[in-house]
């Protein structure tokens, strides 16, 4: 899967999970600041992103995706 289809994807995920606008989706989007996710969403969205790509993310991998990008680098590179 490219980095495009995963962003995509997330993108899509992250629209849905928090009423936010898809066109404003961005890699340099921050999951903390700019969507105000708290732990228990941030989670949630964790738990949404291993079921979609068949990705086993450790909590320590998921302490470090700040943002959009570094979960599409992750996925890309860990997912199946």
């Amino acid at each position: 899967m490219s980095k495009e289809e995963v962003f995509n994807q997330i993108a899509d995920i992250i629209a849905d999970r928090f009423q936010v606008n898809r066109d404003t989706i961005t890699r340099d989007l921050n999951f903390k600041t700019d969507l105000d996710a708290d732990s228990i969403d941030f989670v949630e969205f964790v738990l949404e992103l291993e079921d979609t790509f068949s990705a086993e993310i450790s909590d320590e991998a998921a302490e470090n995706l700040n943002t959009v990008g570094e979960a599409v680098d992750y996925i890309v590179a860990n997912g199946k």
